[in-house]
């Protein structure tokens, strides 16, 4: 009988993978970043970019095989514009990038840190030079969201994390012209106590769509004496309904453990934004901040997780307790 937990992800042998010292001008630190497969294959980070006073930005860096020779924009790709956007007034984070093939566009959910806190905006391009900015979509405060690729029952789809007095949780809200959206639904809830994902969960990548349903990185927090840990689950929900959770894992199944992920600007943070699905069908590669300083790559198995998941699932009617 082993005493080691099973490991989903493995990480990858050269993380972390981008830090500031990888890029063509003077940052403070890099993370967070939203992930995509390009049509040719290429794949492209969108990276969150903080500088010296504390403000993030977003850059793209791309590379033919997801690991390394990573060619990074010279030039920020996407800066706040609170001139127009006054919501960004304190900068742009955390994008999650979902490819819309009805708009044959890449949609860009990210966080706009706003005089009242962090709310959510969207952006689309085709290029990832061109922006069409929709503006802020949920106001404060809420983050930690994304756009499901297409419509359900005529509807879009956006997952996201309102923070609220009882705790913060993972909601669903639907919307027929993506600017306008209602139909609000409790999603996921944080848990009490003393769990890993106790009063503080959100979505992490989009969530991945597999014949048994929407399968879902999370994160939890932590709370303890010597500050926060952000780690990670697994939940899935019903693809017509995805407001209905099928199944969510007891444990979490990653969590910070290497030094880079252990001690940085925010330390213990595993964080990923977003992943990319290889043309198997099955390998996923998971690209986190490290301790909110650095990007960090780890792959899996969509199999491996769902199978993960339905050996670990709690149930459900005992999730907040």
């Amino acid at each position: 009988m082993s005493n080691h937990f099973p490991e989903l992800f493995l990480r990858n042998k050269s993380n972390p993978i981008l830090t500031a010292a990888n890029w063509p001008y003077p940052v403070n630190t890099v993370f967070n970043p939203g992930a995509t497969l390009l049509q040719d294959g290429t794949t492209l980070l969108l990276c969150r970019v903080e500088d010296r006073r504390g403000l993030s930005h977003l850059c793209a860096a791309r590379s033919a095989n997801g690991v390394d020779n990573w060619q990074i924009d010279a030039q920020p790709t996407l800066m706040p514009d609170p001139e127009h956007f006054p919501e960004e007034l304190w900068g742009i984070e955390d994008p999650r990038i979902t490819f819309v093939p009805e708009l044959k566009k890449y949609a860009v959910v990210y966080t706009a840190y706003t005089r009242d806190g962090p709310g959510v905006a969207l952006a689309f391009t085709e290029d990832f030079s061109r922006f069409e900015r929709y503006g802020l979509i949920m106001q404060p405060e809420d983050k930690d969201a994304a756009l499901l690729p297409h419509r359900i029952d005529g509807h879009w789809a956006l997952i996201h994390r309102p923070v609220g007095a009882p705790g913060a949780h993972m909601w669903i809200s639907y919307s027929t012209n993506l600017r306008h959206w209602g139909g609000h639904k409790l999603m996921l809830e944080a848990r009490l106590g003393g769990w890993w994902d106790a009063n503080k969960i959100g979505l992490s990548p989009p969530p991945i769509e597999t014949p048994q349903g929407w399968l879902a990185i999370y994160h939890g927090v932590r709370e303890t004496a010597a500050g926060s840990i952000y780690r990670l689950g697994l939940a899935l929900f019903d693809l017509q309904s995805p407001e209905h959770c099928l199944m969510r894992s007891d444990e979490w199944m990653f969590g910070p453990e290497e030094s880079y992920e252990r001690l940085g600007d925010i330390d213990d943070v595993v964080f990923p934004c977003g992943c990319t699905l290889a043309p198997d069908g099955d390998t996923i590669r998971m690209y986190y901040g490290a301790a909110d300083s650095s990007i960090a790559l780890a792959t899996g198995s969509v199999h491996a997780m769902l199978k993960w998941l339905d050996q670990h699932k709690g149930k459900l009617q005992e999730r907040n307790h």
